[in-house]
């Protein structure tokens, strides 16, 4: 397994970044300011994006792996790479996601925990109602973990 930091041409990874994001002007917003990692496993398997909120916050923007490689470890490989990449620059990471109890607990699993909610994110900022499940998300709830 290899993780690179992707500096050029980000966008070749939005087939990928849309499994996390459906909205690619959503996307569009932090994209370029972020930091973009892409894990390897013989082939491409995840990537995400990081953001620096503040001096001492970074926010995991995107985080996706292929449907086909779910389960395996590899998002959460990433985030223990990034975490480790980042813990002397940033005291805090963030992550926004939809109020989904299997995401939740993805998170939780890798030393995230609930810290607060905008209420109506997704029907407010999203051109359409999204889905996660068969279940239309309404909340951004924020997870942050200690570097």
């Amino acid at each position: 397994m290899e993780i690179k930091i992707v500096k050029e041409d980000k966008k070749q990874f939005m087939d990928l970044l849309l499994l996390a994001d459906e909205q690619e002007s959503m996307i569009d917003k932090y994209l370029e300011r972020g930091e973009l990692f892409a894990l390897y496993d013989k082939e491409l398997r995840s990537i995400c994006v990081v953001t620096e909120e503040s001096p001492d916050t970074c926010e995991l923007k995107n985080i996706a792996t292929y449907e086909a490689w779910h389960g395996m470890g590899y998002g959460s490989s990433l985030i223990q790479y990034i975490s480790t990449f980042y813990k002397d620059k940033y005291k805090t990471m963030t992550v926004g996601t939809g109020d989904m109890p299997s995401i939740l607990r993805f998170y939780e699993r890798n030393g995230f925990h609930l810290f607060h909610r905008v209420h109506n994110f997704f029907t407010d900022n999203y051109d359409h109602p999204m889905y996660e499940d068969g279940v239309q998300l309404v909340d951004m709830v924020y997870l942050k973990k200690d570097l």
